[in-house]
């Protein structure tokens, strides 16, 4: 028998995927980190068969492994959008083609109770991704990403994700010395472009992965 937390945790993610769906999202419960590449691998990649792979800056998909998967793909072009031995100038170009991907990958800041998904970029390819370009995308999302409202939404992306991703980017920003949003001016800011994704059009056309368990920031 599942303990309380299990059971918790459980009832959270079966109300956000039932409202994800309302929103026309495709939307898929993921037991583990391991469980998401069998999803990908078995379910998403037979449906779009896709000809050209890219992603978007996402802690939680190098945690499932599902980059170093792509890297490894031989049936389609893969955009790599964070290779290290290209230069910046290289990838902010793999950036702007990976726009036109077959499919595209991302994670989400966070996921209201509601089924809509909140997102703050620094550069803004993601959250132009989600809303209009790749033919198919995916968000793979843990379930620490889910809150109440938009309310709670903005408050965890201002006062812990942009923060935490700061420190981890080495941004010379107000955030990352004192752990709390300034709304600066640094050079530095990573919070420049907000998408909130209230519904999948056309339906389907965004496939949502919800993880039980903590990933990404």
């Amino acid at each position: 028998m599942k303990g309380p937390i299990e059971r918790y945790w459980d009832l959270k993610l079966e109300e956000a995927k039932k409202n994800l769906e309302k929103n026309g999202f495709e939307v898929f419960i993921a037991e583990s980190a391991d469980a998401v590449l069998n999803i990908v691998r078995e379910t998403v990649l037979p449906a779009v068969r896709p000809r050209t792979v890219s992603w978007g800056g996402s802690m939680t998909l190098a945690e499932t492994g599902l980059l170093d998967f792509f890297r490894a793909g031989k049936s389609y072009e893969v955009i790599d959008t964070a290779d290290k031995n290209a230069s910046r100038e290289e990838n902010l170009e793999r950036r702007r083609k990976a726009l036109l991907a077959d499919l595209f990958f991302s994670g989400t800041n966070a996921v209201t109770e509601d089924g809509r998904l909140v997102n703050l970029d620094a550069i803004g390819n993601r959250v132009a991704a989600l809303a209009y370009g790749p033919r198919s995308v995916v968000v793979v999302t843990g379930r620490n990403k889910i809150v109440a409202g938009l309310d709670e939404a903005v408050t965890r992306i201002k006062d812990y994700a942009a923060p935490v991703n700061c420190m981890r980017l080495d941004r010379k920003t107000p955030c990352a010395e004192t752990a709390s949003c300034g709304d600066c001016d640094s050079p530095g800011r990573i919070c420049n472009a907000w998408l909130i994704t209230e519904k999948s059009w056309p339906a389907g056309r965004i496939r949502v992965v919800l993880v039980n368990a903590d990933l990404g920031y």
